[in-house]
Order: structure tokens, then sequence, then C-alpha cells
């Protein structure tokens, strides 16, 4: 994109910006109201974000608009790249092959359950289906901002997609341990149900935590094994968006390489070759990276533009937190029968 002449080619004041909210982000992540709420930093960045890109930041943009646009795209891709390190291969041995076939089936049900409804019920477009679908089918605002460069789309779509990551995962974060009574499941199963079906990883925390140990544990590892099945849903995806836009002429294959180098990574990371305090250090280096993406993403975010896009996503992803729910656990209790 050709800068105006009278802009900033240097991107420092954006950067600087941008890494500022993250920080904060990342500090009130920690305190314990934000801990008991299920708020992670990138949740907390973007809301921020999105309060300052509403008052003081259009007085900014000139300044910052560069450094901001580059936080949302190129520091973007390098934090999904070393989000790998969050995994390993060995996660998957131990949740099982249950685990493995339970998440991939809530991935690819939900995803075609939010492309389907969104587009042919509410009249959605391509890229906030998506985006919605991403969110709620793999790992919350972190598989929104990952899908984002692949199915496109400005930034209020992924705010909008963002929110309701929030809403609903904040909601099956309480309703998930009132229903455990009820679902006739063990702590182990409960966790694989948990994990497999809630939003972000932080939601899924608390809402296991509430059953117990065991199920916070199994939680966690199911959560991870689906948190990895982003890097082949994005090549998935990309490759049937470039066949969708074949009908529009030929045109070139984009392969999401963020998404094989995030494999990668989780490969190096599965042979343990990384001393314990690097790899916590780049888990921590790679939460701030994404925080500051998203703190770029709602900076560049116009309440106008929300507003905009109606009740429609709400629709939507209320109707894909009552699947994840009612079908994740449908999908659960046959395939952990099965299995």
């Amino acid at each position: 994109m050709t800068e105006h002449p009278s802009a900033p080619s240097w991107r420092w004041p954006g950067l600087a910006l941008a890494g500022a909210v993250a920080t904060l982000a990342v500090l009130a992540a920690s305190h314990p109201l934000a801990v008991r709420a299920g708020l992670s930093a990138l949740t907390l960045a973007i809301l921020l974000g999105i309060a300052l890109g509403n008052t003081v930041f259009p007085r900014m943009a000139r300044r910052c608009g560069t450094g901001v646009d580059f936080a949302r795209t190129r520091l973007l891709r390098v934090g999904i790249i070393l989000y790998g390190v969050r995994i390993t291969f060995q996660q998957i041995a131990r949740v099982g092959v249950e685990g493995i076939v339970v998440d991939a089936l809530v991935i690819a049900c939900t995803f075609t359950l939010a492309v389907y409804i969104g587009r042919r019920w509410l009249g959605l477009d391509r890229e906030t289906a998506m985006l919605i679908g991403a969110g709620s089918s793999i790992c919350g605002a972190a598989a929104v901002v990952a899908a984002q460069p692949v199915v496109g789309g400005p930034a209020h779509k992924v705010s909008v997609a963002v929110a309701t990551v929030v809403i609903f995962g904040t909601l099956g974060m309480f309703i998930y341990p009132l229903a455990y009574p009820h679902l006739h499941l063990s702590e182990a199963a409960f966790g694989l149900y948990a994990g497999s079906t809630i939003h972000e990883v932080a939601q899924v925390l608390v809402a296991a935590r509430a059953v117990g140990d065991q199920a916070a544990s199994t939680a966690v590892i199911a959560k991870m094994l689906r948190v990895m099945m982003l890097a082949p849903f994005l090549l998935i995806l990309s490759r049937r968006m470039s066949g969708e836009d074949q009908a529009a002429g030929p045109r070139r294959l984009h392969v999401p390489w963020f998404a094989v180098l995030f494999i990668g990574v989780s490969g190096i990371n599965s042979l343990h070759v990384l001393p314990p305090g690097v790899v916590a250090w780049l888990v921590q280096a790679d939460t701030v990276l994404l925080a500051t993406a998203m703190a770029a993403l709602g900076l560049r975010t116009h309440a106008g533009a929300v507003r905009q896009a109606g009740a429609r996503p709400i629709v939507l992803a209320g109707i894909l937190w009552l699947f994840l729910m009612v079908g994740g656990y449908a999908i659960n209790r046959v395939i952990v029968l099965l299995v």
C-alpha cells in the first residue's frame, strides 16, 4: 500500500503505542479479577485498543498509523509462529485417539455450520462468517487473527468476531461447571468436553478448574491439541479460498507459511531441546506480540463499523455456541464410546 506523501515512513511511534497498550493488557490479565473472569491478555488488548481507537487515536493516526498497521500484519504472523512453543506432539499422545477425533469433528462441524448458516440463513459476507467460525471452532481470538490473513476482511470484522468469542466464551465458562452434575461425565471426560468446545484457553481453564484438577489437566491438553489443529485448518482453508476464487480467473494458491512454521516450532518444542526457562520466556514474548497485534487491530476499529455489522454476527455466534454445547456433547459421548 502506498503511503500518503506527508505520512511518516517509520514505524516506531505506532509500534510503541500498540506495545504500550499490549503491556497494559498483559499486566491487567494477571490481576485476580481478570483471572476469575477468564479475560486473557488478547481480549483485554483489543478492548483497550478499541477504546483508544475511538477516542484519542484518530488524532495520532497520521504519525502512528504506519507502525500500527505493521503490528496488526507482520507482528501478528510472528506471534502465530511462536504460538507453537506452547504445544508439543507428546500432548497429542496423552489425550489419546478419541481426543484427536473429537477435536477434529468439532472443528469441522462448527466451521461448516458457521459458513452455511452465516451465508445462507443470515446473509452475512464470507469474511465475517468464516472469522466467527474460526474463533468458535478452534481457539477464540487467536484463531480469528490467524485466519484473517487467509480469509481477508478489514479490522472491524476481526473485532466483531473477537467480540462474539468474548461474549459466548464467557457465558460458557460459567454454564459448563453448573451443567457438570447433569452431564453424567467423569472428570476426565468433562475435561475433554470442555477443552473441545469452549472458545478460549483461559475460559477452558476457568471452567475445568471449577470441576477439579483432573478435569483441568485433561481440558488443557484437549484444548492445546485443538490449537495445534489451527495450522492444518489454515492450510485447508487457504486451498479452499483459492479454489473458490478460480471462478473469477486463474489465481495463485496462497500458502500461509506462518501456519507451516507454526507446526515447525511445535515440532522443535516437542524435542525438548530448549531449556524450560527459554520456553517460558518465549511464551511470554509471544503473548506480548499477539497482544500488540490485537491492540493494533483495536486501534484501527471504529465503533461505527462495528455497529453497522448489526445483530446477525451475534446471532451466528450464539447458534454456534449452542451447537458446541449440545452437538459437542453428543460428539464427545459417541466418539468416546466408539474409540
